[in-house]
């Protein structure tokens, strides 16, 4: 058992037993599961879990190198000798994706803290990639030292095959993959001696005490400067204006200039290819979730990366690839004309709407016609209501949200209730439904309940991409999430 696994390693690590050991919700796409482990004295860090040995001994090998070398990566205390678990430190679960969005008004743009907080991450990404590419380093990448000419046409094979044969239109694959070949050799001529984070994006930038700290590095290795730049800043979901990733490009050229001087002229025409690279990288990926698996949340990304293709043929970036950019333009047309176009071939879009409320005032009215949905009781797990410092505050409040974490009795119980309403929300957009309604009630509507819905709704929205009508009733609070 997993929980038997970490409590083990813990104390081989601190000679202490601890006082709990809770699953964590989350661990993105990959096999790994996080876990809270509190001490005696309420400290907490976490222990990991995963079936790629590698993959862990990588990160908990460069986790220790980048921490010799003063950078801001999370402590790691201790692995497994089968690899298969360690413990690093709790920084929390605040990311970049999650304070940007908080700070980004109606019309999309990003208020002065947001940009603030950008210009800071794009200052230590040089460090990264130069001081932390010293001594022997690239000896602990996983599962390749550097990048190569294979891994470079692994990942144009996905995008051809996972996305543009999915999308039905004709091309020629002998003239695409000779574009391919020059594209490669474009790439390689910069993949010198620096360190690749290869999933430098805002999911993996955690922000503690107002400071950015780095993690999911694990899969780094030696390779080209400006991959992590377009990685960062042409990353679809934050659609960052022309505007700022211009600001941002000069702040990390000012950061990057004590390490390598380069003018800003060659840097863009270098990065440019990248982005082009980049942007192929993510369409095959949607292209294999989305078109293939059809898994809502993937098709509904796909605009954002076909309007980053576009601007890269309207720059005239895919001007050295003659027939690549034949094959874009093509792409471009059918993204506008057929396979997504609202106008011609949308489904009936789902709309879930996750109500909190106090079964003092009765449960919430489905208003849809469909008689109701799920209804989750909430009271028997542990109140903060029954203590004086949280009574006056609710589930969307820190000091509350930190309580019933850390007691974690709401993330089991929540653990149990998103398969079941994950289940209802794919077979819903598979049946073209257009509404679910799930309703999470306790004793005041306060404090539970509505930690309950907050996250069921923010979940939904992030795994299926649908549109979340959120309300807390007793708090009279109603959000959309689209």
């Amino acid at each position: 058992m997993e929980e038997e696994r970490l409590e083990q390693l813990y104390r081989q690590a601190t000679g202490k037993t601890p006082v709990s050991i809770e699953h964590l919700m989350g661990g993105g796409g990959s096999s790994r599961k996080y876990f809270v482990i509190t001490a005696d004295d309420g400290s907490t860090m976490y222990g990991v879990t995963s079936h790629s040995a590698g993959e862990n001994f990588a990160f908990y090998n460069l986790s220790k190198l980048f921490a010799e070398k003063h950078l801001p990566v999370p402590a790691v205390y201790g692995i497994s000798d089968d690899h298969l678990c360690y413990l690093q430190e709790d920084l929390g679960t605040l990311t970049l994706h999650e304070y940007i969005k908080s700070n980004r008004d109606e019309n999309g743009e990003y208020n002065e803290a947001a940009r603030a907080m950008l210009r800071k991450v794009m200052t230590d990404l040089p460090d990264f990639q130069f001081k932390g590419a010293s001594g022997y380093l690239f000896q602990q990448c996983y599962p390749v030292a550097s990048m190569d000419e294979m891994s470079i046409m692994f990942d144009l094979n996905y995008f051809k095959y996972c996305f543009v044969k999915l999308t039905g239109i004709e091309f020629n694959e002998v003239k695409l993959q000779e574009d391919f070949q020059t594209l490669t050799v474009d790439i390689m001529s910069d993949c010198v001696n620096n360190f690749l984070y290869r999933d430098f994006q805002s999911r993996n930038v955690i922000i503690k005490d107002g400071i950015p700290r780095y993690i999911d590095y694990q899969g780094g290795r030696r390779g080209p400067i400006y991959y992590d730049v377009a990685s960062f800043l042409w990353q679809a979901s934050a659609n960052y204006s022309d505007e700022l990733r211009e600001e941002l490009i000069d702040t990390y050229l000012q950061a990057m200039a004590k390490y390598r001087t380069i003018s800003r002229e060659e840097f863009v025409r270098h990065l440019r290819k990248f982005v082009l690279f980049r942007t192929m990288q993510v369409l095959g990926a949607y292209g294999y979730r989305g078109l293939w698996e059809k898994k809502q949340y993937f098709i509904n990304s796909i605009p954002q990366a076909i309007k980053n293709l576009d601007w890269l043929v309207k720059k005239g970036v895919i001007n050295s690839y003659p027939y690549l950019k034949e094959v874009a333009e093509m792409l471009v047309k059918d993204h506008q004309s057929r396979h997504f176009n609202p106008e011609t071939t949308a489904r009936p879009a789902l709309v879930v709407k996750v109500f909190s409320f106090s079964y003092k005032n009765g449960v919430p009215q489905d208003e849809s016609g469909n008689g109701g949905g799920y209804v989750f009781d909430c009271r028997g797990t542990n109140n903060p209501g029954r203590y004086i410092e949280y009574k006056n505050m609710t589930g969307l409040d820190k000091p509350v949200i930190d309580f019933l974490e850390k007691d974690g009795e709401i993330l089991s119980f929540l653990e149990h209730i998103y398969p079941l309403v994950d289940f209802h929300a794919k077979r819903f957009i598979e049946r073209d439904f257009t509404s679910l309604m799930v309703s999470f009630g306790c004793t005041g509507g306060q404090h539970r309940s509505v930690y309950c819905a907050q996250h069921m709704a923010q979940h939904l929205h992030d795994k299926f991409g649908v549109k979340v009508i959120l309300c807390h009733r007793e708090q009279n609070i109603t959000q959309v999430i689209e």
